[in-house]
């Protein structure tokens, strides 16, 4: 495995401060936010100079109950072969439930959420790794997440489920020790007793992030500096195994450069102090699959059907299922539409400009009846459409930019400026309105 250093999570928003920060090894890329053929300048610039970057995917849903989609898989063998990338990052999550397996409406769940540690859902993992493997130009890693709430009849710990994952497929593993501190946080899960259990030479690399605590949960919120219990899991980490590379992520309330890189100098100190002597990267390879268990459909299906229940209930207001904490599923569920929120304002800033004040309460209002289904783009134009269906916002100033985004915007094409084209796209308002 490559020997990666140290690195930090590019974004635009910093681009400028991580190409002047002395000693960044490498860089890691939110793959979804790159287009192939018109990589930011930044990045080429780091390239050229030699730095490593890693796109990391947030969206492959490997441990959701469907086979992964082959548009996705290809959009990310794509990127790495642009990046010329050492290895691709996903996580072990499900991001979307329901559809045939279901027979039911697909959701999105906008976020990462945890897959149940059972016998079907390893199973159905292993195999969606394997399909990934096989149509990804080079090695995949995958990263533990952090998790609010936890699936009751687990049958394994986070460690053994990972271990096991690792013995099937030969995947390398991400470990993002902030999210070992937010599940001892929020789930009373010890990381050294998961760190004990997990196959450290597996290990890719390493994420360390930051985050806040309310009323007994923890928050990762990649926006917020590293906390010391977090470099301490960092510490055990590095006493047990010497860790390819180690990433600071943070995506959000970006400080001043000289933070960020005193946040740096605090986890290489953490890692040269405390890596073993013979440090070096073991190579993994799965066992022989004699014997080895599939995922049948029937294995697919028993957890879509628990997956599809879970996101429902977090989404669109169904019934909390048999066995979670209904608490921490309000709490996981606010926190959803939370951040639907903060993307949609992202992917479309005229939104919250346009509507002030009232956008989050609007927005929230919105998300509680229209589970996201298609993506932020196409949220951001259903929440502009069900305003102006509902003749909002009152202001008549605000209504009339508001529809002219939605009208420029809604089409399969930008909106031209023959009146012909204005009353075609306005008149659908009006028979749906009618």
């Amino acid at each position: 495995m490559k020997h990666l250093g140290t690195g930090i999570g590019w974004r635009p928003e910093i681009a400028d401060a991580v190409e002047r920060m002395p000693g960044i090894d490498w860089v890691e890329a939110v793959a979804e936010n790159l287009c192939p053929g018109h990589l930011p300048d930044s990045l080429l610039r780091l390239r050229e100079r030699g730095v490593t970057v890693v796109p990391h995917g947030v969206s492959l849903g490997l441990g959701g109950a469907d086979r992964p989609d082959e548009t996705r898989l290809a959009a990310l063998a794509e990127r790495a072969e642009a990046l010329g990338s050492p290895l691709v990052t996903e996580h072990i999550a499900f991001v979307r439930a329901g559809g045939p397996l279901t027979a039911s409406q697909p959701l999105e769940a906008g976020h990462l959420l945890p897959v149940p540690r059972t016998r079907d859902a390893l199973d159905v993992l292993c195999e969606n790794v394997r399909i990934a493997q096989d149509a990804l130009p080079v090695p995949l890693a995958v990263e533990n997440i952090a998790a609010l709430i936890s699936w009751p009849g687990e049958e394994m710990t986070e460690g053994q489920f990972l271990h096991e994952l690792v013995e099937r497929t030969g995947v390398r593993l991400l470990i993002d020790v902030a999210n070992l501190h937010t599940n001892h946080v929020n789930r009373g899960e010890d990381p050294a007793k998961a760190l004990d259990e997990l196959p450290v030479e597996a290990i890719a690399y390493v994420h360390v992030a930051g985050g806040f605590e309310r009323d007994g949960v923890w928050h990762d919120s990649h926006a917020h500096p590293v906390p010391e219990p977090v470099l301490a899991i960092l510490s055990d980490l590095a006493s047990r195994v010497s860790p390819p590379g180690v990433l600071l992520e943070r995506d959000e309330n970006f400080p001043a450069p000289r933070e960020l890189e005193r946040e740096l100098d605090a986890i290489r100190e953490r890692v040269r102090t405390k890596a073993p002597v013979a440090g070096e990267c073991v190579t993994v390879t799965a066992k022989a699959a004699d014997g080895a268990a599939t995922a049948t459909e029937s294995a697919r299906q028993r957890l879509a059907l628990a997956q599809t229940a879970l996101l429902s209930a977090l989404v669109a207001g169904t019934p909390a299922p048999e066995g979670f904490d209904r608490a921490r599923l309000t709490v996981q569920s606010r926190a959803l539409t939370g951040k639907r929120a903060d993307v949609v304002a992202k992917v479309a800033p005229e939104l919250p400009e346009i509507l002030g004040k009232a956008y989050r309460a609007e927005f929230s209002s919105y998300a509680q009846a229209r589970p996201m289904s298609g993506g932020y783009r196409r949220d951001a134009l259903d929440f502009a459409e069900r305003l102006l269906l509902a003749g909002q916002p009152e202001n008549a100033e605000a209504r009339g930019r508001l529809t002219q985004w939605w009208l420029e915007r809604s089409g399969p094409a930008p909106l031209d400026a023959r009146p012909v084209t204005r009353w075609l796209r306005a008149a659908r308002f009006a028979l749906r309105r009618g």
